[in-house]
């Protein structure tokens, strides 16, 4: 029997990178519990993640089928048309956007309402590359969206907490997919893909992402005293410093296996260390 990582199942996982979910997750699941100020209900809870992983399966399907032909062309994504075939994505493309609808109109009015808006701009990160260098932050904004949904699906409105919250992952979005974007700045500029990689190059790029990691961090220092979190959250804070310290400093190495560590080590280390202070500070 093949093992799950060669079946269906497993290449479909590798072809829309579920592992990294852990990015967005913890954000998300941060706002809710700061939200419901404690444990939300069972309910919410199932619904917010099911909304999260309907998302962004959806946002990666929707950019591998955009992305098709562009990924056969580069040697670092060249396998992937390979993992599942085109017409079973634009059907899993459908079911997953269907999926996210259903679930956001069994939360509440407004989450149904959003629903729409929220899926057009995580599939507009898709096709920014084609026209703006600034595709960096769409993809900061797509990741955004989940933790102003969480606190959606909590409240019913809209407040400054998780807005700030938004505006820090935006910034941390964007400074480590810089990072990341390094590794094909060749191909990119190749084939004219727009990417501030190109556009300020390679060494202007990793300090771009530096400052944004800086405001990142005091994006997250606002949350807190948006959403009135305790001294243990604040103490959190130099942990996650330190992670985005190291992160930068193996990226400076430019090798790839330092890039890999730095994009998905660091961090996920720092959203874990998020929700972990979120955790404490509201739960114990």
């Amino acid at each position: 029997m093949r093992g799950v990582g060669n079946g269906p199942v497993g290449r479909f996982l590798r072809l829309i990178r579920f592992s990294h979910t852990i990015f967005a997750l913890p954000f998300a699941l941060g706002a809710l519990i700061v939200a419901a100020n404690g444990w939300p209900s069972l309910r919410i809870l199932f619904l917010v993640v099911a909304c999260m992983v309907f998302a962004r399966t959806a946002a990666m399907l929707f950019n591998r089928l955009v992305d098709w032909s562009l990924d056969q062309r580069n040697p670092r994504t060249a396998s992937r048309h390979l993992l599942v075939s085109k017409s079973a994505a634009s059907v899993l493309l459908v079911v997953s956007s269907a999926g996210f609808v259903v679930v956001a109109a069994a939360i509440n009015r407004l989450t149904f309402i959003l629903a729409p808006v929220a899926l057009a701009v995580v599939f507009f990160y898709s096709v920014t590359k084609r026209f703006t260098s600034a595709t960096h932050f769409f993809l900061g904004l797509a990741l955004a969206v989940a933790p102003v949904g969480a606190w959606i699906a909590q409240t019913g409105r809209i407040d400054l907490a998780p807005l700030v919250l938004a505006a820090g992952v935006i910034c941390w979005v964007a400074g480590f997919d810089l990072i990341y974007a390094t590794q094909d700045y060749d191909f990119d500029r190749r084939e004219g893909i727009r990417s501030l990689v190109v556009k300020l190059g390679v060494t202007r790029s990793l300090r771009a992402a530096q400052l944004l990691h800086l405001l990142t961090f005091a994006a997250l220092i606002g949350f807190g005293i948006a959403a009135k979190l305790g001294v243990i959250y604040y103490w959190s804070m130099p942990v996650v410093a330190a992670m985005l310290f190291y992160e930068h400093k193996t990226a400076t190495k430019l090798d790839l296996a330092g890039i890999h560590r730095a994009f998905f080590q660091s961090n996920a280390f720092v959203s874990a260390v998020f929700l972990v202070a979120v955790c404490v500070d509201r739960l114990f």
